[in-house]
């Protein structure tokens, strides 16, 4: 999906995102009898006394929430620009875990969100807009549930901030 907001615009973005599924998807591979499930993996991983695969899925967690939040934040509030929405999920979601150049960084980058009716034409991929809507409320209502399940588990359990 980043790739359709333009060339570049959340290129750290999708690294973090794919360097953090790398992370537990190693944990998985190396220890797959104990790690069937995420909640599995997190807890052999506690158990073991180490914490990589963990923070790892942490960070993906918050990435895919920002992600859920700003196309939620998109479908919500038709009239404001995509980058309004993006915004308004970096603030709620991500902008506390960062440091003043990320949060520097990511408004900057934020800037450079298309326009929605662009960002529409580019995801829908020759669809109707209802079409994508549709399709796109049932991908986030999937989505939302895996995000908060795992929040919950890793705030509650004690494993990571989300």
């Amino acid at each position: 999906m980043f790739d359709l907001l333009g060339i570049g615009v959340f290129s750290f973005v999708q690294v973090d995102l794919r360097s953090n599924i790398g992370g537990v998807r190693s944990r998985h591979m190396s220890h797959q009898q104990v790690s069937t499930t995420l909640e599995k993996l997190v807890t052999s991983e506690a158990q073991e006394g180490t914490r990589q695969s963990t923070a790892c899925l942490v960070r993906l967690i918050r990435g895919l929430l920002f992600t859920c939040r700003a196309l939620e934040n998109m479908q919500a509030d038709h009239t404001s620009e995509l980058r309004a929405c993006f915004k308004r999920s970096y603030d709620e979601v991500l902008r506390h875990h960062h440091g003043w150049f990320i949060q520097s960084a990511v408004t900057l980058a934020i800037t450079a969100v298309p326009s929605r009716s662009d960002f529409y034409r580019r995801i829908s991929q020759g669809s109707s807009h209802e079409k994508l809507d549709t399709e796109l409320s049932k991908w986030l209502k999937g989505l939302n549930l895996i995000v908060v399940h795992m929040k919950r588990f890793l705030d509650e359990g004690g494993y990571g901030t989300v």
